[in-house]
């Protein structure tokens, strides 16, 4: 009996620590868009190695994420959630099993499958970082890539290699999944990337993972090391003057509550979720309007569903090299650490996010977003009036705003990527370029030898920076006040004054056009100018006026390759800068699902030849950010941060100015009651 007690005791202890594990993982799933869980990731593993023992099946996994709740389901649990039960907690998979490529449904309350398709259409999905590690190594061992190391006078053991999607070129046959596996040299440099081992690619089957192309073309000079390392601790004098030392305090605290994902700022409140794809992903983004005293949707979805980094170098070992770095790589893939006090202010706030290894086990990557508020300097808005005899009114509020921060190193670029909240009621979409450029090794060592093609510019003897593009693409699903709203054009028109009613000869004036059709909605920035809003036209101001939001580019490159380039048949997306669509749950990604090696026959572009109707309906605004980036000799060794951006901005969405009655921080108050003692 004693012995039975002692089990039955023991038994109800490892029930209580399970139970005590468990518990504060249900209570963080409160939230429908929450990503998913480790417990939950490893739910997926374990029912998929069931399903699919690896005994006897090739299983790898290549993507998992949430799969989103309807978004009808989702807008009647938020309205009513205390009342409508939650939302079924599901994730969708792409995996190979046995060299097919499958799209899968969990769900994570019944631990069922509920939904396996096998993909037979073009394209492949995510590269995962363990096929591109087998792939490098097989290539460093391979016995003719090793001699041609050596006929170069190089050592083995400093030469690094990266796996590169090859891209689509027109085959009308069903290729395999390969990478081309392209290698650098270090030998007293880190920075591998400026001393490519130029004219040798290798072919490497990730299905069978053997070697099935080997070309030595060429050989041309090695670049030099010298100069190329950018680590501090390698820097030698001179150095630039210092400065003093430079802090942000927030002595009681953050002004910004964090409750799981769900960020509440100032006037603001959203949700922040992280996907091993898009990377950060802001959702139901709100704010409080003073005067009417609710909280009103702007935002319902924002992320980046596609990078398109396409180079303009012809050679054999560079045509190819038209990355799309979301679909191929994965933008949240290629995440990393954050640093405190170097890639975020010292009054960050940090959060880890989690994504699944090939076997699908889920692994912690730390410290990934940082969010803080942000006061640089900057003023809200001011104004002093010196017309009034005898007085002076002096008015200044300072603009505090807050921050969320990813950083993600595709190969050699790292990309900042932050969303800007201002309490005026401004979302700020910013993108920072940075890290490492491309560069083709040459014979050349001074411009004046130069006499052919070289598809870029001479930056340091024998290293060629490649002209290239970015371009990423912005999946906005805007609810401006709700969810039924339109698209409207508001071209700003020359006109002439007629009869000479007046001693000037012209004005601008604005001639507003409301798309009506997906096709009415695509624009090319710069043809003309343009106001581009988002409006209900439900809803009206007490001036008559619709309720909307502006999307305020901030630059318009936009892409000069030839439509029937092959590269740009896939990326078709960056014809025009702005599309609209109606919302569609499937229609995510604008690249298409499987992007590797796909033909440009599921995207944006494709889907928008149906032409649906947008008007006063559920609608997602597409924007492309683009850069030209012909590199110049300040990009070498190592490029300093190049920015561009987009605001999503009130227009009539207030009755007046949003933040007349914004107070400044205790500190600045207190700060100018002591400036004035001192006067």
């Amino acid at each position: 009996m004693a012995s039975i007690f002692n089990i039955q005791i023991l038994i109800f202890f490892f029930l209580l620590i399970i139970f005590s594990i468990l518990r504060p993982t249900q209570q963080q799933q409160q939230h429908p868009l929450d990503p998913l869980t480790p417990s939950e990731l490893n739910l997926v593993q374990t029912i998929l190695t069931h399903a699919y023992p690896t005994s006897n099946n090739n299983l790898t996994f290549q993507y998992v994420g949430l799969d989103d709740p309807d978004k009808p389901t989702l807008l009647s649990w938020l309205s009513s959630h205390s009342t409508t039960k939650i939302p079924q907690r599901r994730a969708f998979i792409i995996a190979r099993i046995n060299h097919q490529t499958h799209e899968l449904i969990v769900d994570l309350s019944n631990h069922s499958i509920i939904s396996n398709q096998i993909y037979k259409g073009h394209g492949f999905p995510l590269l995962t970082f363990d096929e591109q590690i087998a792939a490098n190594a097989l290539t460093l061992a391979y016995a003719p890539f090793v001699a041609s190391v050596s006929k170069r006078g190089l050592k083995i053991n400093e030469v690094v290699c990266g796996s590169f999607a090859v891209g689509w070129y027109g085959e009308t046959r069903n290729n395999k999944r390969v990478v081309k596996v392209t290698c650098f040299y270090l030998d007293g440099t880190v920075n591998m990337y400026m001393r490519p081992l130029e004219g040798v690619t290798v072919t490497v089957d990730l299905e069978e993972m053997k070697i099935i192309g080997f070309w030595d073309r060429l050989t041309v000079p090695m670049p030099k090391a010298e100069g190329t390392d950018y680590r501090e601790s390698e820097q030698k004098p001179p150095f630039l003057p210092p400065l003093k030392k430079i802090t942000v305090v927030q002595p009681d605290g953050p002004s910004f509550m964090i409750d799981g994902h769900r960020v509440r700022w100032a006037n603001w409140d959203f949700h922040l979720s992280f996907d091993m794809r898009a990377g950060p992903i802001i959702s139901l983004a709100s704010i409080y309007d003073l005067e009417k005293q609710i909280f009103r949707p702007v935002l319902y979805k924002g992320f980046v569903s596609e990078l398109f980094v396409p180079y303009m170098d012809l050679d054999e070992e560079w045509y190819y090299r038209t990355f799309f770095d979301a679909g191929e790589y994965g933008f949240g893939l290629c995440a990393v650490s954050l640093e405190p006090m170097r890639d975020c202010p010292e009054n960050a706030v940090f959060m880890d996010a989690y994504v699944v290894g090939q076997n699908g086990k889920p692994v912690k990557m730390s410290q990934i977003f940082c969010i803080f508020e942000r006061h640089a300097g900057d003023i809200m808005w001011r104004h002093t009036e010196t017309a009034i005899p005898r007085t002076i009114v002096r008015e200044a509020r300072p603009e505090v705003s807050l921050v969320v921060r990813m950083v993600s190193t595709v190969g050699n670029y790292d990309y900042i990527i932050d969303w800007e909240f201002k309490q005026s009621g401004s979302i700020i979409a910013t993108v920072g370029l940075t890290g490492l450029l491309e560069v083709r090794g040459s014979k050349y060592t001074h411009k004046d030898q130069i006499e052919e093609e070289v598809y870029g510019t001479l930056l340091a003897q024998n290293t060629i920076g490649v002209n290239h593009d970015h371009f990423l693409i912005y999946h906005l699903d805007l609810d401006v006040d709700g969810d039924s709203n339109s698209f409207v054009k508001s071209n700003l028109k020359t006109t002439q004054v007629p009869d000479h009613g007046s001693p000037r000869k012209s004005y601008w004036r604005v001639v507003s056009e409301t798309a009506k059709t997906e096709s009415d909605a695509k624009i090319k920035l710069g043809s003309k100018a343009t106001e581009l809003l988002v409006v209900n036209p439900n809803k009206m101001t007490k001036m008559g006026n619709h309720v909307g939001y502006r999307l305020i580019p901030k630059s318009g490159a936009g892409s000069l390759l030839s439509d029937d380039d092959y590269s740009q048949i896939r990326a078709a997306f960056t014809k025009y800068n702005v599309w609209v669509t109606p919302y569609n749950k499937s229609e995510k990604w604008a690249g298409g699902l499987f992007v590797d090696q796909s033909r440009g026959d599921d995207t944006l572009a494709t889907w928008s030849q149906r032409n649906r109707e947008i008007e006063n309906k559920d609608i997602v605004v597409w924007y492309t950010l683009g850069f030209h980036h012909a590199p110049y000799q300040e990009d070498f060794p190592l490029m300093p941060t190049l920015s561009s951006s987009f605001e999503l901005r009130p227009a009539n969405f207030f009755e007046s100015n949003p933040v007349l009655k914004v107070k400044p921080p205790q500190d600045v108050m207190r700060l100018n009651c002591s400036i004035l003692k001192v006067v």
